[in-house]
């Protein structure tokens, strides 16, 4: 008879895509460091699948310093810092939509080719985006046993299925990561990986939890999801922009609740099968009924043993806003960026002070 009990728990992170709402997550994990918070698997699409690979493979073996510089690499200082905040935003995100972004993509229309807009299904190219990434990483380390496993997801262009790369079982390149990071909405390519064709995770979903459970459901989960597009806004929106704002929001925001209630549910259903189990064990049965009972076994394995991960405790870090602007996301100025590592690190240490204490 198979007598195994799950034991394991991993402490998981999972990082949301966002554009330039990214450096918030970067202020998360410094709390997390400061916390010392010991991540066992660290989950992120767009974004947050880049931030994810710089926390897991660190090239310097510091992730808090290399991330914090990573974001610091791709800010931009060309918006004056006297501007209000509003119009900083506007003019930071504008310049990006023009010039694009040195450290992380450069429009069609600044390399020479004039062809781009009848021939090309994308306005940027992310190249410098991954020579930015490959100085901040070194995915060699993620087979080393003190880092966290990576999980990063994006989307088949083709079939418009999850694609999931995972470092316990992919070799991981920086392609591996850019093919997270393509939005077609903002007109960012698609990545090649061997002979698929991808696209940012983010549209399937923003929050891949469901996809750390399927990959590793055996273990439990204390989960720390950083959530950069709040949940709730009281105000109603006043113009055609806020509206479409608020609904990019609830689009993209955390959407795991039901994710949670199902493992309620299934780890329910699973310590009912197996007290039945355990019953049946201590009942003299007949030839007949012992043969059923030991071909019923190895589903029971599948079912108790393989499958079954609880989230034990699951912690939200969110993103406050004090004003509400569609092209926030875009917004890469170096006050923007400073004040979003702030931020995140501010809420965290608030938000995770219990972690893991219950």
């Amino acid at each position: 008879m198979i007598k195994k009990e799950k034991s394991c728990e991993e402490n998981v992170l999972v990082l949301q895509g966002g554009g330039s709402l990214g450096a918030y997550e970067c202020g998360v994990y410094k709390a997390i460091h400061k916390l010392k918070i010991k991540l066992d698997v660290v989950a992120g699409t767009s974004i947050g699948g880049i931030n994810s690979a710089i926390i897991a493979a660190s090239k310097s073996g510091d992730p808090a310093k290399d991330l914090e510089e990573f974001w610091l690499t791709l800010a931009e200082t060309v918006t004056p810092h006297f501007l209000p905040e509003r119009m900083r935003e506007i003019s930071s995100s504008v310049y990006s939509a023009m010039w694009g972004n040195s450290n992380a993509f450069l429009p069609l229309w600044l390399i020479p080719s004039f062809d781009f807009m009848y021939n090309s299904p994308y306005l940027y190219d992310i190249t410098p985006l991954k020579k930015t990434l490959e100085k901040f990483v070194n995915y060699s380390k993620l087979k080393e046993t003190s880092r966290p496993r990576l999980i990063v997801t994006s989307t088949d262009v083709q079939n418009g299925k999850p694609s999931i790369f995972d470092s316990k079982y992919d070799n991981f390149t920086s392609d591996h990561v850019l093919a997270s990071a393509g939005y077609p909405f903002y007109g960012i390519s698609w990545t090649r990986v061997g002979n698929r064709y991808l696209w940012d995770g983010t549209l399937l979903s923003n929050t891949p939890l469901r996809e750390v459970i399927d990959a590793s459901p055996i273990c439990d989960k204390k989960v720390i999801i950083v959530n950069l597009f709040p949940r709730n806004q009281e105000e109603l929106p006043r113009n055609m922009s806020e509206s479409w704002h608020r609904a990019r929001d609830i689009m993209h925001t955390d959407k795991t609740d039901q994710s949670v209630r199902i493992s309620k549910i299934i780890s329910r259903y699973l310590l009912m099968i197996k007290k039945m189990h355990d019953i049946l064990e201590t009942v003299p049965l007949d030839e007949n009924s012992k043969k059923k009972f030991d071909e019923l076994e190895s589903e029971y394995h599948k079912l108790a043993c393989e499958r079954g991960t609880i989230i034990k405790e699951i912690v939200r870090v969110e993103r406050q806003e004090e004003s509400h602007y569609l092209f926030e996301d875009a917004d890469f100025s170096i006050d923007t960026v400073k004040k979003l590592i702030q931020s995140g690190e501010r809420d965290a240490i608030r938000s995770l002070a219990n972690f893991g204490k219950n």
